[in-house]
């Protein structure tokens, strides 16, 4: 993985470091990262061997969780134990028309991409105030927080309800000198992003309003997310960082 100058000398001096889906994609990129940085990294993933194959790449912790189940969540994030850095990046897209959209969609989309944070922001934060902790959030939100897209509903949604959750906590966490940010990526190429986006049809009106003239890569979106928890991103509370190559600007 090549890193970018201006992440080369964050040291993240052993602080834990919790991972949500990090078991692929953005996730794995980030713990990845995280570690090259000295982190002891906690990793969650629902893909048992997604969590085995990382754990011997990186030696991490690991758990296995799915963050769809509320109280799955809550037993992931008291089970991470003392936690300084959190990246809230699992997350899903059920892409459905407007129209078409079901309400099991909906709240499955909700429950991952937005109570999941919720639930193990509140238990990590709680953590780092008992033991005065100034510690750093990131939630990995996306572009769609910000423009509309066609069958993207539930997962626009989501996104900007995690935008205001971070928001949120950004204003009630600041006190205690915790910091909570995100990151709001375009089109990233993770596998999931190749197979929805490879479509010219699809691809290329995107790719033709973004000034750079492609899409993000998983390393790309890494390095945003740790420099925005490290101490070099000391001033920055509250932002919704947006990771889009221009997209919108044009």
């Amino acid at each position: 993985m090549k890193l970018r100058p201006s992440t080369q000398q964050i040291d993240f001096q052993q602080r834990r470091a919790l991972v949500t889906g990090a078991g692929k994609g953005i996730g794995r990129s980030i713990a990845v990262m995280l570690h090259r940085f000295n982190a002891r990294v906690v990793a969650v993933s629902r893909t048992q061997s997604d969590l085995e194959d990382l754990g011997n790449a990186i030696g991490c912790e690991t758990i296995f969780a799915d963050l769809q189940d509320a109280n799955a969540a809550k037993e992931a994030a008291e089970s991470a134990g003392e936690i300084d850095l959190l990246v809230n990046n699992a997350g899903i897209a059920i892409l459905q028309p407007f129209l078409e959209t079901t309400v099991g969609a909906f709240d499955q989309t909700i429950a991952v991409n937005l109570r999941a944070p919720m639930i193990i922001g509140q238990i990590v934060a709680a953590g780092m105030i008992r033991r005065g902790v100034a510690g750093s959030i990131v939630n990995v939100s996306s572009m769609s927080s910000f423009q509309a897209l066609r069958d993207h509903a539930a997962y626009a949604a989501s996104k900007a309800g995690l935008d205001q959750l971070t928001n949120v906590m950004a204003v009630e966490l600041g006190q205690y000198g915790i910091r909570v940010n995100s990151v709001n990526p375009t089109v990233v190429m993770t596998e999931m992003g190749k197979r929805a986006w490879s479509d010219a049809a699809k691809g290329k009106p995107m790719l033709d309003r973004i000034p750079l003239r492609r899409f993000a890569e998983c390393d790309e979106i890494a390095s945003v997310v740790c420099f925005l928890l490290s101490d070099a991103a000391s001033m920055l509370n509250g932002l919704s960082l947006r990771v889009d190559g221009g997209f919108l600007v044009t």
